[in-house]
């Protein structure tokens, strides 16, 4: 998923694409009003995360101009105006959630989430969900489900397993795997992929100690083993 942050403010601007880049979106960065709606027009992202008080260009005609475009991009406002009328305005000319500074960074990561799953329900399903043992992955909703629980995923945790699922038995490079989650714009980092496996079987796993998903194949990466009695991907 591709994600246009406009922020004037350096150090906020570069705080958002750090976090929103570490959850595996695609980042592009505005410095302004006027540069957020050139490149929404040339790069057609899937979200907008939109600051108010720009130069050039407002965040208010930003969302305006974009709306013209297409009605269907959700755009999140990200600004210090905290007065209900600014909130409505902002609403009223097409917004999907309202964030006001300051704000945490994993609190604005859970907010894009969760207003990409609400866009992406109305929407027929492009990805299909798939099934790796007992667990029903579902791309769209960056959500996988186990009996009644549900975990919650990142853009980055959806590609990994989705490549793990689509070479099922079949032993995975560790650099293979980085290019694939990260993109060719990172170097490879087997610690960086490693430390993130980790975190994801905590998540996703049984029992992490004793991963059943994602097995590691040591001197080469990560294999996915189905078994064919359970397995419906």
């Amino acid at each position: 998923m591709k994600v246009l942050v406009a922020e004037d403010d350096r150090f906020t601007r570069e705080g958002l694409v750090e976090v929103l880049e570490a959850e595996g979106y695609r980042v592009i960065a505005a410095v302004d009003g006027t540069d957020a709606i050139r490149l929404f027009r040339e790069q057609a992202p899937d979200f907008v995360c939109l600051d108010i008080m720009m130069p050039g260009h407002s965040g208010y005609e930003a969302c305006r101009a974009m709306r013209a475009i297409s009605a269907d991009v959700p755009i999140i406002f990200i600004s210090a105006k905290a007065e209900e009328f600014d909130r409505l305005v902002g609403f009223e000319i097409g917004a999907d959630d309202f964030i006001v500074k300051p704000f945490s960074l994993r609190e604005v990561v859970a907010r894009v989430q969760a207003v990409a799953r609400r866009c992406c329900a109305r929407k027929p399903q492009v990805t299909p969900e798939f099934q790796m043992g007992d667990l029903r992955i579902t791309p769209v909703e960056l959500r996988a489900r186990r009996g009644n629980d549900v975990i919650e995923l990142s853009p980055r945790d959806v590609r990994i397993l989705q490549l793990l699922h689509d070479n099922a038995g079949c032993a995975l490079d560790r650099t293979v795997i980085f290019r694939h989650a990260w993109g060719d714009d990172y170097f490879p980092n087997s610690r960086t992929l490693d430390q993130h496996v980790s975190q994801l079987r905590k998540r996703i796993e049984p029992d992490p100690k004793n991963p059943t998903l994602i097995r590691t194949v040591h001197g080469v990466g990560y294999r996915y083993d189905p078994a064919p009695e359970n397995d419906g991907g």
